[in-house]
């Protein structure tokens, strides 16, 4: 397997480094816009592992907005997959130039929605994913794989509700994604910021949107944001967290391959940070056409929402500021095979302590990335294998679980996850 990951930032970084312990991959190119950054990541390797893990490693400038580029810089890194790991805008340039280049594709977020043009807050327009989706014949008749939506939320969260319908569930009510957090970001004097954990960028496209909510008995439909808060007491000392819908794959992606009357994703934002969503919307900061304003080098134009990206710090950056968990996880609802009602959360948190002294990479960024890794690697070893445009809720569950959760040293990733009984 040789890899070409696109994008050096948090989570592209993350993943070299996690993916340095392992042996199932011949070579990986990192590839960013700035060559320096992927460049810092390989460096890293080498520092930590020695030159002859490095060995594997190589960087390459790339312009990830342009297919061919794309196409380009994958046929001479030889690549048999293409690992996207940037913002969901460079879907479409890196979903084609990665089919365009005979190789396999994985990315963490699908290609971007569109409100319905009159009724956003009740029925969908162009859904997240619906673009990729339409390719599925055209990868299946190239023989290529692109596997969508492989990061944590969604990614290990639809692998949860795969597990969930084939071994613990006869019948399930609701697949419902909830994600919470006790982090904590502070300045150098001590005092707790505002500091994003996730690309800002990313954060306001889901957070803003209409959410999607999926029904048996009525299919997918929208909500205003930040609807249908519900309190949800996460484990490990995070606790309870006030969550809302927000826009996510995985309520379009659980539908296509699982049974279930209903699929939510409720994200934990807490107030302040809806305040803020709610404020830069009302600016129009959160819009991404780009608008003309003067400089002192004469008129620019700039899209809104990359000055607010640029002007908060980078979440790759904040980790020695950060403390605290996240959780990422699934709770079911439905009827256990034993035919009496059941209710569970299974669940995996990334601790930033941790994260920082094993990778120097901080918890949220590097929650996502394990998990490519390891379908990754279940591709390289023929366990998982198919054609076409799939989720992670495609295939087998118990291998990607068995291999994720084994110690590092009997050959695993050594990150448990948890099955949590609730009350019915």
């Amino acid at each position: 397997m040789r890899i070409l990951l696109v994008g050096a930032g948090g989570v592209g970084d993350a993943i070299a480094k996690i993916a340095a312990r392992r042996s199932f991959f011949e070579s990986i190119v990192v590839s960013d816009y700035d060559i320096a950054r992927a460049q810092r990541t390989v460096d890293w390797i080498a520092d930590r592992h020695g030159s002859e893990v490095a060995g594997r490693f190589s960087v390459a400038e790339i312009d990830a907005s342009d297919p061919d580029v794309v196409e380009r810089v994958a046929r001479e890194s030889r690549a048999t997959h293409v690992m996207n790991a940037v913002e969901p805008k460079f879907v479409p340039s890196i979903f084609a130039g990665a089919l365009a280049a005979e190789a396999d594709y994985l990315d963490m977020a699908m290609s971007l929605s569109e409100p319905h043009p009159e009724h956003p807050y009740e029925h969908t327009g162009v859904k997240l994913g619906d673009e990729q989706f339409a390719a599925d014949e055209q990868w299946r008749l190239s023989s290529r794989l692109a596997l969508v939506g492989m990061g944590v939320e969604p990614g290990l969260s639809d692998v949860f509700a795969r597990y969930a319908v084939d071994h613990l569930f006869s019948e399930v009510d609701e697949l419902g994604t909830r994600d919470g957090a006790n982090l904590v970001v502070r300045d150098d004097d001590g005092n707790e910021i505002f500091a994003p954990s996730f690309s800002i960028w990313t954060t306001i496209e889901e957070c803003l949107n209409p959410p999607v909510v999926w029904e048996k008995d009525r299919g997918w439909f929208t909500t205003a944001p930040f609807s249908e808060p519900e309190v949800f007491d996460f484990p490990e000392g995070i606790g309870p967290v006030e969550c809302v819908n927000v826009e996510h794959e995985e309520v379009l992606l659980m539908p296509r391959f699982l049974d279930a009357r209903r699929v939510t994703f409720k994200y934990g934002l807490g107030a302040e940070f809806i305040g803020i969503l709610k404020t830069l919307h009302q600016l129009h900061l959160d819009k991404t056409a780009p608008v003309r304003v003067r400089s002192a080098n004469g008129p620019v134009e700039v899209a809104p929402r990359d000055v607010v990206a640029a002007s908060l710090p980078d979440p790759a950056t904040i980790g020695p500021r950060m403390t605290g968990k996240t959780c990422a996880g699934l709770w079911v609802t439905g009827t256990g095979k034993d035919g009496a009602p059941r209710e569970v959360y299974l669940y995996h948190v990334s601790d930033n302590e941790w994260t920082m002294a094993e990778y120097e990479s901080q918890c949220v960024v590097w929650q996502t990335a394990l998990n490519p890794v390891v379908a990754l690697e279940l591709l390289a070893a023929g366990t998982w294998s198919g054609t076409g445009v799939r989720g992670p809720e495609s295939f087998d569950a118990e291998p990607f679980l068995e291999l994720m959760a084994r110690p590092m040293e009997e050959g695993g990733y050594g990150q448990a996850w948890h099955l949590q009984e609730r009350s019915v």
